[in-house]
């Protein structure tokens, strides 16, 4: 018989699949790396197991003890399922810029959840990175996963995600394309790819409002880079140590209106059901097509699943508030 002994054996080995008619105008093939096929319904499955694993390991995490996490909603589904089968409580610190159905799916899966102001500096005792430090050293026993700065984040992805896309493509994978937010994915991909093959170019998707793609051009962290937007998951506005700079050969900026229409044109022409960085990485392939030839194989990764957005991305009034609902999106969702 074939069982895992629990749900988190069923993480990793995700499929590649071949998008089609939105990248039909490149001259490349164009792989999915389809990671909503995780227990989680995320990437994010893979680095919270590992890094739930190295507390342990090091002594960190005890029987019993407090898993605390600042998370956009998917880091913290990830650790609740590590915590569901190994017995630890879980509390997720989240913004409130976040779908609400990441907050409720937390909570179904009983986490603790803590909803702070997204429009503040990191540093102030209010924003979620801070919030999630306090509350860490305030309970006995807890530990402060810090996605940000764990290198168990970038190990995750450099031993899976990467050999998973080495030995699907068959070693033929030219480029990686990934939005980048907490910088382990990018990395560890990034960093076993090149191990295999040094002329692969790995791209990262930044958002406007995020500080990426000026600091790896420049060397400058610029504040002025730095202000609200929609798109969840990816950008940032801080530097996680988990950003390796140099395994990157580039960023490409997509705006929130693209990253919201190309989520939907990817459910509606693809039958791809994803979730709003998906719609920023597959138009970041789109934006650097001048980089790919004929003989090409790009992989995409895809983070999450659009089960989380309904309210928000696949909701027509949400997206004429926001202003992004034009012809281009396609007609309206029949009531």
């Amino acid at each position: 018989m074939e069982y895992a002994s629990n749900i988190l054996g069923t993480i990793g080995n995700t499929p590649l699949v071949r998008i089609n008619r939105i990248t039909s105008d490149l001259p490349c093939l164009v792989l999915a790396k389809y990671e909503t096929f995780n227990p989680g319904n995320s990437v994010k499955d893979r680095m919270a197991l590992k890094m739930v694993e190295d507390a342990e390991a090091d002594g960190l995490l005890s029987p019993g003890g407090t898993i605390v996490e600042g998370t956009s909603g998917n880091t913290g589904m990830g650790l609740a399922l590590a915590a569901i089968v190994r017995g630890y409580r879980m509390i997720c610190v989240i913004s409130d810029k976040q779908s609400r159905e990441k907050i409720d799916i937390l909570r179904a899966v009983g986490c603790e959840v803590h909803i702070c102001p997204t429009d503040v500096a990191p540093e102030d005792p209010r924003s979620y990175y801070s919030t999630a430090r306090r509350l860490a050293e305030e309970i006995p026993g807890a530990w402060y996963v810090n996605q940000y700065d764990n290198p168990g984040n970038t190990r995750a992805h450099y031993e899976s995600t990467g050999p998973e896309i080495w030995q699907q493509t068959d070693g033929r994978v030219t480029h990686f394309v990934v939005g980048v937010g907490t910088g382990g994915t990018i990395s560890g991909v990034g960093r076993y790819l090149k191990e295999q093959n040094p002329d692969i170019r790995i791209w990262g998707v930044d958002t406007y409002g995020s500080v990426f793609k000026k600091y790896h051009e420049t060397g400058i962290f610029d504040p002025d880079e730095i202000y609200p937007y929609v798109t969840e998951g990816i950008g940032e506005d801080i530097l996680p140590e988990n950003v390796d700079f140099e395994i990157i050969d580039g960023f490409t900026k997509v705006t929130d209106r693209d990253a919201a229409l190309y989520t939907r044109r990817l459910a509606r022409e693809e039958g791809m059901f994803l979730g709003n960085s998906a719609g920023a990485a597959v138009k970041g392939v789109l934006q650097l097509a001048e980089h790919f030839g004929p003989e090409d194989v790009v992989v995409v990764l895809f983070h999450d699943h659009g089960s989380r957005y309904v309210n928000k991305i696949y909701n027509d009034q949400w997206m004429r508030d926001q202003g992004f609902l034009d012809p281009e999106s396609g007609p309206p969702v029949k009531e």
